[in-house]
């Protein structure tokens, strides 16, 4: 089924920043996901409602297409599961934060590739 990719390259070409776009590509790399994604949509959903206003939408679709650029990356993604697990098993309060601090800078990254 699944079969060797190379450094650097994408699985999937990058979705546009709808929520069926993000959505589509989300089942494709990660589907195990979209239940924390439908959950967002709702809250941003009602979060807007609440505020009239659409910016809870729009920050619901600009961290689900990070989410979704982290995961289109075999090489990326591999790097951010890693950091965040190791942040969330250190021994130490310093080893925490070195990780956590990659797992932060991969997110902005990808959130400026796509939100830029």
């Amino acid at each position: 089924m699944s079969q060797p990719v190379s450094n650097g390259a994408e699985l999937i070409p990058r979705p546009e920043k709808t929520p069926a776009a993000i959505k589509a590509a989300l089942a494709v790399l990660a589907a195990d996901r979209l239940p924390e994604m439908v959950e967002g949509q709702t809250r941003a959903m009602a979060a807007a409602i609440e505020a009239g206003s659409v910016n809870p939408i729009r920050a619901f679709v600009a961290h689900w297409a990070a989410v979704v650029e982290i995961e289109r990356v075999p090489a990326t993604a591999l790097a951010y599961h890693r950091a965040n697990y190791l942040a969330n098993h250190a021994a130490t309060a310093e080893e925490c934060r070195r990780h956590a601090t990659e797992v932060a800078v991969l997110y902005r990254s990808a959130f400026s590739a796509v939100n830029g």
